[in-house]
């Protein structure tokens, strides 16, 4: 039987009192921390308003690592253990495991034998940042999505969510919380979008923001306009405005697999930084 035993006194759970010290370790490292920095910035950190529990690791008495519902972030190898022992004493409530793919990797190699097999373990997936102008020219057509269009998106966030994740946002709650969020990122202006003939030819939005940077999810090509070079200009005009409206860091994740995407983020001026692993249950 699997025995993890850190120092767990060394783990605590986070109030709004912590809030500065919290936000500071994100801001070390914005781009990697930007999921969980701009969480703590838009709900705080009490559980019910985050909607989940935020851990600290604070060896000595001083705050070094974070990990809010199995995200880790700075988490040293000490943090790592506690937190995988925090876990495995509460039982698994999470979804996922994602972050930096070192941290990552340790929490999953303490984890896996009592919360594996996982339903898919995707161990290399390249962080990318473009911090300065695109490298080519931005798709005109590309244009934030109307609160009205909310129809005419959903379909293609659906078929980008099932291809993406593996399983249907239509699971569960019947996609409720699903097209919360896309209504929330259509009024927020975050959902970008070329809309021709009442279809959605590309599409992407901005997920997570904070100061100093944010992320583009849910990048989506139409099926039979691939291979037509729609990503590179789509994904530059999205840059172009979320730099000029939003962050001035824009960045995002992407599978090592996905070759065609990341050759077109690659044109778009997007350079790869780091890297992710992520652990889906």
């Amino acid at each position: 039987m699997l025995r993890v035993r850190p120092p767990s006194s060394a783990v605590r759970l986070l109030d709004e009192r912590d809030r500065g010290a919290v936000l500071a370790i994100c801001d070390r490292d914005p781009v990697t921390n930007v999921f969980v920095s701009s969480r703590v910035r838009a709900l705080g950190l009490e559980p019910g308003r985050l909607g989940a529990q935020m851990w600290g690791h604070e060896p000595g008495g001083r705050l070094k690592s974070l990990c809010a519902n199995l995200v880790p972030v700075a988490a040293t190898p000490d943090a790592v253990a506690a937190f995988a022992d925090r876990a495995l004493r509460q039982g698994r409530r999470c979804s996922s495991v994602v972050g930096s793919a070192d941290e990552v990797q340790g929490l999953w190699a303490l984890l896996r034998p009592r919360w594996g097999p996982a339903r898919d373990v995707r161990p290399v997936q390249p962080v990318m940042v473009i911090d300065g102008p695109p490298l080519v020219p931005p798709d005109p057509l590309v244009r934030r999505v109307r609160p009205d269009e909310l129809d005419v998106l959903w379909p293609a966030s659906v078929a980008m969510f099932t291809e993406e994740v593996g399983i249907s946002p239509l699971s569960g709650d019947g996609g409720a919380s699903y097209r919360a969020r896309l209504v929330q990122l259509i009024r927020t202006g975050r959902a970008f979008a070329r809309i021709e003939g009442g279809k959605v030819i590309f599409k992407a939005e901005i997920g997570a923001v904070t100061p100093q940077a944010c992320q583009v999810q849910g990048v989506w090509v139409r099926p039979e306009y691939r291979g037509q070079g729609l990503a590179a200009p789509g994904m530059a005009a999205v840059v172009v405005e979320a730099a000029r409206s939003i962050a001035p860091l824009v960045s995002l994740y992407v599978n090592d697999y996905n070759q065609p995407a990341r050759a077109a983020y690659r044109r778009a001026g997007f350079t790869e930084t780091g890297r992710f692993m992520s652990v889906l249950f």
